[in-house]
C-alpha cells in the first residue's frame, strides 16, 4: 500500500486553457485595422506640408499670368492667405470628407480626376502583378532548384537587372523592339479609337477597359485591349518580378534544408519534384506580405510608365499637373494614393493572416 506524499487538503492543479486562435486573430486583424487611421493621418500630413513649402498654390500655378489684383482675389477666395494651421484642419476635414478641392488649371473636381483616370492605374497595377507573378515565382522555384549552378547565377544577375532598370527605359526599350522594330505591338495608349469610340457607348462604363471590352461581348475590342497592355504591363512588371524571383529563391532554399525535405530526398526524389511538392507553398506565404509594399511601388512606377505609353491613368494626369505647377491636383492624388497604399496594406495583412498563423499575435 502507498501512500501519497501530498497533503490531502491540496489543491487542484488545473492545467491552463489554451487561449483561441479565433480571439488571437481578431485582437491582431483590429490592431491592424485600428492603425490605418494613424497612418492616414501621417501621409495626409506629410503631403500637406511637402505641397505648402512651394508657397500658395495658385501663385506657383498662374502667378505668371494674372494681374497682381487678380492674384490677390484668387488666393483670398480660395483660403490660401489664412494661417497655415486654418488651412491644415481644413484640408482634414476635406480629406475624411472625400472633398480634394478643384484643380486650378481645368477647374475640375479632383475627385472627378481621380474617379476618371483612378481605373486606368488600377488596371495597369493588376496587368503588372500578373506578369511578376508569371516571371518572378517560376523562375524563382527553377533557381533554387539549381542552387549554385550556372542557370541559378544568370537568374540572379536576371533579377538584379529586373528592379535596377529605370521603368522609363525599360519601356522606351521594349517599345522600339517590339512597336518600332517588330510592329507586333501598339506604341502607345490603352485602346484604338475604335474600341475607345465603342466604350463610350456602354451606360455603365467602369473606366477599366478589359472589364468594358468584355461587357460589350466584342471579342476584337479585348484584344486590342490586351494587345496594349501588353508592353507597359511587362514595364512594369518586371520591377516586382525580380523581388519575387529572388524573394521565393531564397524561401524555397530555406525549405529544401529542412529535415522533411531531407528525407525525401534521401528516397531519391529528385530536385525539382522536392521544390515543386515541398517547398512551393511556404515560399508563396512571404510572397504575400511584400504584395502591400509592392503596390506602393508600382503605384510610384505607373507615373513613369503611364507617361511613357501615353496610358492616361493617374499617372498620366500627375505628371501633367506637375507640369502645369497644379499643386491642388497634385496634392489630393498623392493623398489618395497614400490612402490606397494604407488600405492595401491592411488587406495584405488579412490575407496574410488568414493564410499563415505564425504572423498572429
Amino acid at each position: 500500500m502507498t501512500t501519497s506524499l501530498l497533503p490531502t487538503d491540496a489543491p487542484s492543479v488545473v492545467a491552463p486553457k489554451p487561449k483561441s486562435a479565433g480571439g488571437g486573430l481578431g485582437r491582431y486583424l483590429l490592431i491592424r485595422f485600428l492603425l490605418i487611421f494613424p497612418t492616414i493621418f501621417i501621409l495626409v500630413t506629410l503631403v500637406f506640408l511637402l505641397m505648402r513649402t512651394i508657397g500658395d498654390p495658385i501663385t506657383a500655378a498662374q502667378g505668371g499670368r494674372l494681374t497682381a489684383e487678380q492674384l490677390q482675389e484668387r488666393i483670398h477666395a480660395a483660403g490660401y492667405d489664412r494661417p497655415v494651421l486654418v488651412q491644415y484642419f481644413e484640408y482634414l476635414g476635406q480629406v475624411f470628407t472625400g472633398n480634394f478641392g478643384n484643380t486650378i488649371s481645368d477647374n475640375r473636381p479632383v475627385t472627378e480626376v481621380l474617379l476618371t483616370y483612378g481605373g486606368a492605374t488600377l488596371e495597369l497595377a493588376f496587368y503588372a502583378l500578373i506578369v511578376a507573378f508569371i516571371v518572378g515565382i517560376p523562375l524563382g522555384m527553377l533557381a533554387a532548384s539549381m542552387r549554385d549552378r550556372v542557370p541559378d547565377a544568370v537568374l540572379r544577375i536576371f533579377a538584379i537587372l529586373c528592379y535596377a532598370t529605370p521603368v522609363f527605359f525599360a519601356g522606351l526599350l521594349l517599345k522600339l523592339v517590339f512597336s518600332v522594330w517588330l510592329q507586333w505591338l501598339p506604341v502607345a495608349g490603352r485602346a484604338s479609337t475604335r474600341t475607345e469610340l465603342s466604350m463610350q457607348t456602354l451606360p455603365n462604363k467602369t473606366g477599366i477597359y478589359l472589364i468594358d471590352a468584355i461587357m460589350l461581348g466584342n471579342p476584337n475590342a479585348i484584344g486590342d485591349v490586351l494587345s496594349h497592355a501588353v508592353l507597359p504591363g511587362i514595364a512594369l512588371g518586371l520591377l516586382t518580378a525580380g523581388v519575387f524571383l529572388r524573394l521565393v529563391r531564397t524561401n524555397v532554399i530555406g525549405t529544401l534544408g529542412t529535415d522533411y525535405v531531407d528525407a525525401a530526398r534521401s528516397r531519391g526524389v529528385s530536385e525539382f519534384r522536392l521544390v515543386r511538392k515541398h517547398a512551393y507553398k511556404p515560399a508563396l506565404i512571404p510572397i504575400i506580405t511584400v504584395i502591400g509594399l509592392q503596390i506602393a511601388l508600382l503605384l510610384g512606377g505607373a507615373v513613369l510608365t503611364e507617361t511613357t505609353f501615353e496610358w492616361k491613368g493617374l499617372g498620366f494626369q500627375l505628371a501633367a499637373y506637375l507640369a502645369a505647377r497644379d499643386f491642388v491636383a497634385v496634392q489630393g492624388i498623392v493623398a489618395l494614393l497614400a490612402v490606397f497604399v494604407a488600405v492595401t496594406n491592411f488587406v495584405v495583412d488579412v490575407i496574410a493572416a488568414l493564410i499563415d498563423p505564425r504572423v498572429r499575435y
